[in-house]
């Protein structure tokens, strides 16, 4: 009977080790640069453009650590607390559908 019960707890202490391995190399790291990237994301300066949560994009007027103000194109002004800043806003660049003469340069 002795024998059985140590041959259970050695196959858990390998899963265990196994978990513990991957936790610490694989799920930690990860996990850390995700947290750092959605921070980076979040880090505006006042004269970018950014987006809340809740999907509103105005251009930083004013950042405390406290408030961020965001201004829209209409002129109106509106406080955030830093944590509802979801992203830097970069619109995608307008492709204009008209042809070029090749040889102009702009």
């Amino acid at each position: 009977m002795f024998a059985a019960s140590s041959g259970g707890s050695s196959i858990l202490i390998i899963y265990l080790v196994v978990f513990g391995a991957l936790y610490f190399f694989y799920l930690r790291p990860r996990n850390k640069k995700q947290k750092q990237a959605r921070l980076a994301a979040r880090k505006v300066e006042v004269g970018e453009r950014a987006q809340t949560i809740g999907g509103f994009v105005g251009t930083v007027v004013r950042s405390d650590a406290d408030i961020i103000v965001l201004r829209s194109a209409s002129g109106i002004e509106l406080e955030f607390v830093p944590s509802a800043i979801a992203r830097r806003f970069d619109p995608a660049p307008v492709v204009s559908d008209e042809p070029t003469a090749e040889g102009d340069e702009q």
